[in-house]
C-alpha cells in the first residue's frame, strides 16, 4: 500500500511520466513495485517496448500555417477529444486505498475511455457509478465457467459498458521472475471482487494437465462470445497478422495490438514493431489500437503515425495512482496530451491525418 500523506498532492518534481515512475517507485513496497514495473522472464520485451519508440527519427515540416489544430479521433463512431485511453490494469487498491474508484474520478474529469479489467479490486458497478458517463469498456479474460463469464456479460452490459475487449494473449500466467524473487502476494484486503463466486478452476503442477488444456480458450470462444452479446468487441493481444484476419472473420469490432506490457511471455516483439504489420493486415477494416511503452508525446505521435487509431496507457496510469490517487491519474493524462500537442506543432501536424509524414525517411524525398 502506499503512504497516504501523499495522496492527492501532484508533487512539484512530477513534469513527466518518467518522472511519475521515479515517485510511484519509493512509495510501493519491493514486492508490490515488482508486480507493477515487473516484467516476464529476463524482461527483454518489458525493455523493448519501450526502447523501440525511442529508436525512430521524427522528421518535422516547419512553416507549416496552423488554421486549426486537433487531437481528435473516431473510434466505433464516437468521436474523442484525444487518442488517449486507459488500458485494464488489475488490482487498483495495490497502488491507492481508493482503487480503481479513484481512477474512474480521473477519467470522468478528462472525459477519457476507462477500459476495466477483469481483475479490478473494485466492483463492474461502482465503477460505472463513479465514470458519470465517461466512456467505459470491459476487459474479460474468458473463464473456465462459461456460465460465469455469461453472468460476468450480463453485469456489465447492465451497468453500461459500451465494448467489451477480450484479451487472448494470457491464458496462463507469464513467468514472472522479479514478482518470484520479490515474494509478491495479493494481501487478503485486496482481490478480483467481480470474480468472487467463480467456481475454483482446475488445478495443476503440470501446465500440460488436460483439465488446463481444456480451459484455454479458442476461436470457437471467440464465436461464443460474438453471439451472447450485442457489443462491440475489441480483441487484445494480437501481434501476428494471421492473427488480425481470423479475428475480423470472427466478427471483432476492433483490435488491439499488445505483448501485455512484456507480463507474459519474453522475447516477443515490441508493439511498435508489429503495429504495422497488423494496420497492413486489417486495411482499415477494423480500428486498431494499441499498447506497450509508451512514455511520451511522440510515442503517441509515432504510433497514430503507423496506422493506430489510438493508444492505451497501462503502468503511467498506477504510477499516476500511487504517486496521487486520481489527481496524479489526471495529471499523467494531462501531461501526455499537452506533450501530444506540442509534437504535432513542432512536427508540423495540424491534425491526426498528417501524422504518417513524420517517420518519411531520406528514400522517400
Amino acid at each position: 500500500m502506499t503512504d497516504a500523506t501523499h495522496q492527492g498532492v501532484i508533487p512539484a518534481d512530477a513534469v513527466s511520466l518518467a518522472d511519475y515512475q521515479r515517485l510511484a517507485s519509493k512509495r510501493l513496497s519491493a514486492q508490490n513495485l515488482a508486480y507493477l514495473n515487473g516484467g516476464a522472464g529476463s524482461e527483454r520485451t518489458l525493455r523493448a517496448n519501450t526502447e523501440a519508440w525511442g529508436e525512430a527519427s521524427l522528421w518535422p515540416r516547419v512553416l507549416r500555417k496552423f488554421d486549426h489544430a486537433d487531437t481528435r479521433t473516431t473510434i466505433l463512431n464516437r468521436r474523442l477529444a484525444s487518442p488517449l485511453l486507459i488500458g485494464p490494469t488489475a488490482y487498483h487498491k495495490l497502488f491507492h486505498p481508493e482503487g480503481e474508484i479513484a481512477t474512474a474520478t480521473a477519467a470522468s474529469a478528462l472525459r477519457t475511455p476507462y477500459i476495466v479489467s477483469t481483475q479490478a479490486s473494485t466492483s463492474v458497478e461502482d465503477i460505472a457509478n463513479q465514470a458519470d458517463g465517461t466512456p467505459l469498456w470491459f476487459q474479460l479474460y474468458i473463464q473456465h465457467d462459461k456460465d460465469f463469464t455469461k453472468q460476468l456479460i450480463r453485469r456489465v452490459e447492465q451497468a453500461g459498458y459500451e465494448a467489451i475487449v477480450l484479451t487472448v494473449d494470457a491464458p496462463v500466467h507469464g513467468i514472472r521472475n522479479a514478482e518470484q524473487r520479490s515474494g509478491f502476494r495479493l494481501s487478503d484486503a485486496v482481490e478480483a471482487v467481480n470474480l468472487r463466486d467463480l467456481p475454483a478452476p482446475p488445478q495443476s503442477a503440470s501446465a500440460f494437465d488436460p483439465a488446463l488444456l481444456a480451459a484455454i480458450p479458442s476461436w470457437q470462444d471467440v464465436a461464443w462470445l460474438r453471439e451472447l452479446t450485442t457489443l462491440p468487441i475489441f480483441i487484445k493481444g494480437i501481434l501476428h497478422p494471421a492473427d488480425a484476419v481470423e479475428a475480423i472473420d470472427h466478427g471483432a469490432d476492433g483490435l488491439i495490438v499488445s505483448n501485455h506490457g512484456g507480463r507474459t511471455l519474453d522475447q516477443l516483439p515490441a508493439t511498435r514493431s508489429a503495429l504495422p504489420h497488423i494496420v497492413a493486415a486489417v486495411e482499415k477494416k477494423v480500428p486498431v489500437l494499441v499498447d506497450g511503452g509508451i512514455r511520451c508525446g511522440s510515442d503517441v505521435l509515432q504510433a497514430l503515425a503507423l496506422g493506430a487509431d489510438a493508444v492505451l496507457l497501462g503502468r503511467p496510469i498506477l504510477h499516476g495512482l500511487t504517486t496521487a490517487g486520481a489527481a496524479g491519474v489526471a495529471h499523467v493524462l494531462k501531461l501526455l496530451q499537452h506533450e501530444l500537442e506540442v509534437a504535432m506543432l513542432l512536427t508540423g501536424c495540424r491534425d491526426l491525418s498528417e501524422a504518417p509524414a513524420i517517420l518519411s525517411h531520406s528514400s522517400h524525398f
